[in-house]
């Protein structure tokens, strides 16, 4: 997180983001209600375990949701012009 980042569609926001935390929580739901049964634990072998980004990164100004590092790429290939500050 301590990367610049720069919105990959708005083009121009490099200071405006909500950063979106993934939390897994494997659960069992009744087929007919919906309505969770059970937690299910990370050893149940039946379960397969949540394999995406911990991380999301949402742009603050035209709201684009994607990869952290979709974000930083962005910002690397497209570096301030020299003496301009943000």
């Amino acid at each position: 997180m301590s990367k610049p980042y720069l919105c990959p569609s708005c083009g121009t926001n490099r200071t405006r983001f909500n950063l979106i935390e993934q939390v897994v929580h494997p659960v069992k739901k009744d087929p007919h209600t919906g309505e969770i049964t059970e937690t299910i634990g990370m050893d149940d072998p039946l379960q397969i375990p949540y394999t995406g980004e911990p991380l999301r990164v949402q742009c603050g100004v035209c709201g684009l949701v994607e990869p952290e590092e979709r974000f930083v790429k962005t910002a690397q290939s497209n570096p301030f012009p020299a003496g301009i500050n943000a």
